[in-house]
C-alpha cells in the first residue's frame, strides 16, 4: 500500500508559505473595482472593500496613498501587494490608488476640489503676478511630447533668448504625480530658481490628464515659491493644479503667448513709439523757437523803451546844464572878474592900479582897477 504523502502544515507556516508563493508570483498586482465600506482609522490608516459583480476583497493601506477624498461607488484601479495576515485574513496591502472611469475620475476632482477651496487654495489673492518676460523658465512637461514641442517652438518665435531649464516628467500614469512634485521642489530648491514654473501637457482623456488633479500635484503648485504657470489639455480641459496655479494657459502654445511679447510687434511698436517722439521733439522744438522769438521781440521792445526813456532823461539833464551854465549867464550880459585866478565878489576886494581879468560872453579883457 503507498504511504500517504501529503503535507501537513501548521497554520502560521501555511501563511508564510502562501505569502512566499504570493511574492514570488504575483509580487505586484492590478485590480480594477468599485469602492465599498471606505473608512479612515486614527486618521492614518485607510480600510476599505473592493468589489464587482461576483466577488469583494478586502484591502488596507496608509492615508499616503489616497490622490484626494474617495466615497463609496467610486471605480478604482489599485496597485497593491496580495498578502494573507495570521490573524486578518488576506487584503489588498496597498501601493497606489487611482480613480477609475470618466465620472469616477469627476467626482474625486469634485471632492477634493471642495476640500481645497474650503482651505483656500484656490484663493484669488493668493495669486501672484507672472515676470514678464522671464529671463530663466522651469519647464515641467514630457520632453517627447507635442506639448513640449509647441511651447518651445511659440516661444522662440515670438521672443527667444529665455534659458529654459527643463525637468523631463512623465505626464501620466501613476508615476506621473510623484515625478511631477519631485521636479516642483527640486526647480524651487536650486540656488538660483527660475523666474516661472511652467506646468504643461497636451489634451487626452480624464484618465490621461487624472495626474494633474491629484491632491500631492496640485498643493505642490499651490506651495511653489516661484511663480506658477500651467497649461493642461485644451481650453475645454479644467485641472486643480490650473486652479491652484499663478495663471492658467489654455494651451502649451498659449503659455508661451502669455509668458513673452510678439518680437516683431514689439519692434514695429518701438518704430512707431519712435516716430512719435519725432514728431512730439519737432512741435515741442518749434514752439519753444516760437516762445524764444517771442521773447527776442518783447526784450527789443523793451531795450528800446529803456534807450528812448534814457535818451528823454539826458536831454532834459542837458538842457538843465545849458540852462545852468555859466556861459549862459555870460550870453544874458553878465560878466567874471578874477583877480589872479581869484573870481572878485565884491570892490573891497579890489585897490587901486589891480590888474583883473574881465571874462566875457565872447572872450577875456585885461584891465586896470583905477
Amino acid at each position: 500500500m503507498q504511504e500517504d504523502q501529503t503535507l501537513v502544515l501548521q497554520v502560521s507556516d501555511f501563511v508564510a508559505l502562501l505569502n512566499q508563493t504570493l511574492e514570488f508570483a504575483y509580487p505586484s498586482v492590478t485590480v480594477t473595482g468599485e469602492l465599498s465600506n471606505f473608512r479612515v482609522s486614527k486618521g492614518k490608516w485607510v480600510y476599505f472593500d473592493l468589489k464587482d459583480e461576483f466577488a469583494s476583497v478586502r484591502c488596507f493601506g496608509t492615508v499616503y496613498v489616497l490622490p484626494g477624498p474617495l466615497e463609496d461607488g467610486m471605480l478604482l484601479n489599485l496597485r497593491a501587494v496580495p498578502r494573507l495576515h495570521p490573524q486578518f485574513g488576506f487584503s489588498l496591502n496597498l501601493s497606489a490608488i487611482q480613480p477609475a472611469g470618466e465620472g469616477s475620475i469627476r467626482r474625486a476632482s469634485e471632492l477634493l476640489a471642495a476640500k481645497l477651496t474650503a482651505e483656500g487654495l484656490f484663493a484669488e489673492e493668493r495669486k501672484r503676478l507672472l515676470p514678464y518676460p522671464p529671463a530663466r523658465i522651469g519647464l515641467i512637461t514630457s520632453g517627447e511630447s507635442a506639448a513640449y514641442a509647441d511651447f518651445m517652438k511659440i516661444l522662440n518665435v515670438r521672443w527667444g533668448g529665455v534659458e529654459i531649464l527643463h525637468a523631463d516628467v512623465q505626464v501620466q500614469g501613476e508615476v506621473a504625480p510623484g515625478q511631477i512634485v519631485a521636479a516642483i521642489e527640486q526647480l524651487n530648491s536650486l540656488a538660483e530658481p527660475p523666474d516661472v514654473l511652467v506646468i504643461t501637457r497636451g489634451g487626452g482623456s480624464a484618465e490621461d490628464l487624472q495626474a494633474f488633479s491629484t491632491e500631492s500635484v496640485t498643493r505642490a503648485v499651490a506651495a511653489s515659491r516661484v511663480p506658477t504657470l500651467v497649461a493642461i489639455g485644451h481650453e475645454v480641459d479644467l485641472s486643480l493644479a490650473e486652479l491652484a496655479a499663478d495663471q492658467r494657459a489654455s494651451t502649451p502654445s498659449n503659455a508661451a503667448e502669455l509668458l513673452v511679447p510678439d518680437r516683431n510687434a514689439m519692434l514695429q511698436k518701438l518704430a512707431d513709439v519712435q516716430e512719435l517722439l519725432g514728431q512730439e521733439m519737432a512741435e515741442l522744438l518749434e514752439a519753444e523757437q516760437q516762445i524764444l522769438l517771442a521773447h527776442q521781440q518783447l526784450l527789443g521792445q523793451n531795450i528800446e523803451q529803456i534807450l528812448k526813456h534814457a535818451s528823454l532823461h539826458l536831454t532834459a539833464k542837458t538842457q538843465l546844464l545849458e540852462v545852468l551854465s555859466p556861459r549862459a549867464i555870460l550870453q544874458r550880459g553878465y560878466a567874471v572878474v578874477r583877480k589872479g585866478k581869484v573870481v572878485v565878489h565884491s570892490t573891497k576886494e579890489l585897490k587901486k592900479d589891480d590888474a583883473v581879468a574881465v571874462q566875457l560872453y565872447d572872450g577875456i579883457i585885461d584891465a586896470t582897477v583905477q
